[in-house]
Parts: C-alpha cells; structure tokens; sequence
C-alpha cells in the first residue's frame, strides 16, 4: 500500500505524457496522497491528471509542469513515505487513534484546530463512540446487511464508514489495495485513517470539502457535516466538535 519504490522506477526528466501505465499510476498515487484532485487512479493520461501534476509541480516551483524531473519525484517520494511512515503506526486505544487522525489531517493538509476537532467529533460519532473502525450496523448480522442495505456488500466501513462501490473503488486506485474484491480492507486502521483524512480535504464522499466550512476565518461545524451525509444529526456532531476545541 502506498509503495514509495515505484516511484523509483522513473527514469528524471522523463514527460508525464510519456510515463507508461504502471509508472503513471504511482505518479497519480503519489498526486493523491499531495492531496491535489486525480480522480481516480487509472494510469491514464487525463485531463484531470495532466491538471493536477502541473498544479503540484507550479505550487512547489519545481520546474517544468510537463515534465517528470528528480525534484518532482524526490518531493512526492517524501509526501508518500511521511504518509506511508503514520499509516505504519501502532493505535492501540482510542486515544493513540485520535493522536493519529490529528496526525494525519495535519499531513494532509487540515491544519487547523478547528478541522481536527471535527475530525474527532466525526469519527466517535460514525464509529458510535468505540473510536474503532466498525461496520455499518456493527451489532446486527451480516445477513441483516444484505437484505436492508441497497448498496451492499459496499456498506460502510471504517472510521468514517465509507459507503458505495464507486468509493471503495476511488480508494482501491489511490491505496493499491483491491477494496472492490475485498472490502473489509476498509476495516484496516491505516485505510481508515488514510480515507477520513483524505476523503474530507479532497470532498470524497459528497463532492463538499472541509474546507469549504472551516478556514482560518470561518468555522462552522453545523454545515460541515455536509462532508459526509447532509444534515444528518449535524447539530450533535458540531456538539461534539465544540467539545474537542476546548479539549485541543
């Protein structure tokens, strides 16, 4: 998961447009975990893609945007073994995972007290306080699943209980993990932490970002739940948030 060595296997200098499918693939892996908009992992040469390259190359003032250079691949390679690094860490209790989101929004780019505190707030609520990534419906059966829930077997899972086939495929591409095939490796503690951590700076499960509610200047956590289901039990979960901000 998140293989930092293939990036090796890229010849400095060479044209993202001349990157052959396995090679563009760890490029697009790497975009993702830069947290810059790839869609999903394919090792096609897109737009989205091309866009997303140049943006980091630009952001990062690492030369020219159409090409591969050592410094791209030197940068990326140090985005993805910092994330390979907290992924690999132990979280035994509920305090060391909620060490290890803070952690991770941080890595990922959602600095700020206020988007770690509604991490935290998220994740006790959608794991119904165990702070363990759980199934949806954890204390029914599996048949109980499968008979009520439209979009099984892809029924959540996870920290943050991610939810429908096309997102368990979007992380199967970022992760190099078949989650189609086997979905409960989203009941892994580092693809759980990786998918809250991503999901809601990059807007992964509804299209709406964190950032999109809580800024430097803005905080509100009532509308942030929007992140990830609408408006559902929004104001208790801004309670929560609340909560962790006196607590961080």
């Amino acid at each position: 998961m998140l293989d930092v060595k293939a990036l090796d296997q890229i010849d400095p200098g060479t044209r993202l447009v001349d990157l052959t499918k396995t090679r563009l693939t760890a490029v697009q892996r790497a975009l993702a975990v830069c947290a810059y908009p790839v869609g999903y992992v394919d090792g096609s040469h897109g737009p989205k893609t091309r866009n997303a390259f140049a943006e980091l190359v630009n952001d990062e003032g690492l030369g020219d945007p159409e090409l591969v250079s050592e410094q791209v691949i030197d940068h990326m390679k140090s985005k993805v073994q910092n994330m390979r690094t907290l992924l690999d860490k132990p979280a035994d209790n509920s305090e060391v995972v909620k060490e290890r989101i803070a952690e991770a929004f941080r890595l990922i780019g959602l600095p700020y007290k206020a988007h770690i505190a509604y991490g935290l707030a998220t994740t006790q609520w959608e794991t119904n306080h165990t702070f363990k990534p759980v199934k949806e419906a954890y204390w029914l059966s599996e048949s109980w699943r499968k008979k009520n829930l439209r979009y099984y077997p892809y029924y959540g899972r996870g920290y943050v209980q991610l939810t429908w086939d096309r997102n368990y495929d979007l992380y199967r591409g970022i992760l190099g993990l078949d989650l189609v095939d086997d979905p409960d490796f989203a009941l892994r503690h580092d693809v759980s932490l990786f998918v809250i951590a991503h999901g809601m700076k990059m807007g992964g499960f509804t299209g709406r970002k964190l950032e999109d509610y809580i800024t430097r200047n803005k905080t509100d956590f009532v509308n942030a739940r929007r992140v990830i289901n609408g408006t559902n039990k929004a104001h208790e979960i801004a309670a929560l948030a609340e909560e962790y901000m006196d607590s961080l």
